[in-house]
């Protein structure tokens, strides 16, 4: 039988509304994961993630699988049974990031702070304190459960004064907001497709510094991952005579090489001024409805607006209408925001003032 999704405004954390150039792409005719021209194209692809993440570190490619796997690839190459790690909790993925490197055999210190909320560096300054020679400090900088946006210059200095590893999680800021890898000195980072990229979900952009490649060839112990071991990745993304690893999402490949050139074409400058026009509309908009956003005007993403909504409005039930009766998909919360806030995503191709008209027309009938 024949599926047919009834189209949506995709308005949430994820995924976005693709372009239609990227969902062609698609379309085009399947060739060998280990053709040349399929590798030549893979190369394609590294050169614009490059671009994208602003960095020329050597080490750059695309995991195939979603962005959590890129999390994962980040944490069980770099950590090893016995070392110890920093990790920042302000939301749902920095408490992904300590189940993981717990697995890895890790001792995972944490600095939790209230959801919604920034980690400050003082923070991360006494945790260095207690803990002064981390293998790595890993944080959240753009933080889907709630919409905050970590800064990370000062932070940084700090973690490379003591001689360890940055390692960031960029799924949602990736190609949204400025995130400049070479120049904030990160290390490690990883990011995903379906958010301001809009790719189908499926893949996850990573880029690994000189220091953690060292990191990397300097293991003790074998890689407990086989499938994301990068000593064995990446011989298949680099070189003119490839090494099978395993069987590419061709199909997945194609989008997201014509996602990266729809972003490098419109400049990521641009981009990210698009983005925060659009947010400004939308808070607007919103607020004249009486919604309020979560977090710190200061630390809001602008392309994932965390809002508490009008006092007496049943929260699921619009919701459920807003997908229903006008087609448009917004987020619920998650954890201890569960029923209380909304996720309102503009990224990528729904970062328009139209999306925002078509959600603020639905909201006015319904409400």
């Amino acid at each position: 039988m024949n599926f047919n999704p009834t189209p949506r405004i995709l308005m949430g954390p994820g995924p976005s509304d693709a372009h239609p150039r990227v969902l062609q792409a698609m379309a085009r005719p399947l060739i060998g994961h280990l053709d040349p021209e399929f590798v030549a194209l893979m190369d394609e692809v590294k050169e614009m993630t490059q671009k994208c993440f602003i960095t020329n570190n050597h080490l750059t490619f695309v995991v195939s699988a979603p962005g959590s796997a890129g999390m994962e690839t980040c944490l069980v190459n770099l950590l090893e049974p016995g070392d110890e790690c920093i990790i920042g909790i302000n939301g749902v993925f920095g408490g992904r990031m300590k189940e993981i490197a717990e697995r890895c055999g890790a001792t995972a210190h944490t600095v939790e702070v209230e959801w919604g909320k920034i980690i400050e560096p003082s923070m991360i300054k006494d945790a260095l304190a207690k803990c002064p020679k981390p293998k790595l400090v890993a944080m959240v900088h753009a933080e889907t459960s709630t919409g905050a946006r970590q800064p990370l210059e000062e932070i940084s200095d700090l973690v490379h004064n003591a001689g360890s590893l940055l390692m960031i999680d960029a799924v949602t800021s990736f190609c949204g907001i400025p995130l400049k890898v070479d120049e904030w000195g990160i290390d490690a980072i990883y990011s995903g497709t379906q958010k301001c990229l809009s790719a189908p979900p499926g893949l996850s952009p990573v880029s690994f510094s000189d220091a953690a490649v060292k990191v990397l060839e300097n293991r003790k112990h074998k890689v407990q991952s086989w499938f994301l071991d990068l000593s064995l990745v990446k011989n298949y993304w680099a070189g003119a005579k490839r090494a099978y690893h395993h069987t590419a999402p061709v199909s997945s490949v194609y989008a997201i090489h014509q996602a990266l050139s729809i972003v490098l074409e419109e400049g990521l400058e641009n981009r990210w001024a698009r983005h925060n026009e659009v947010h400004l509309y939308l808070k607007e908009q919103l607020e004249n409805l009486g919604f309020k956003y979560l977090v710190e005007e200061e630390f809001r993403l602008p392309n994932l607006n965390a809002v508490i909504l009008p006092s007496g409005v049943d929260e699921a039930s619009i919701r459920k209408q807003l997908l229903l009766d006008y087609n448009i998909e917004v987020g619920g919360g998650l954890g201890a925001f569960a029923g209380k806030i909304w996720r309102v995503g503009i990224m990528g191709e729904s970062a328009t003032k139209n999306h925002v008209n078509a959600l603020i027309g639905a909201l006015k009938e319904l409400m």
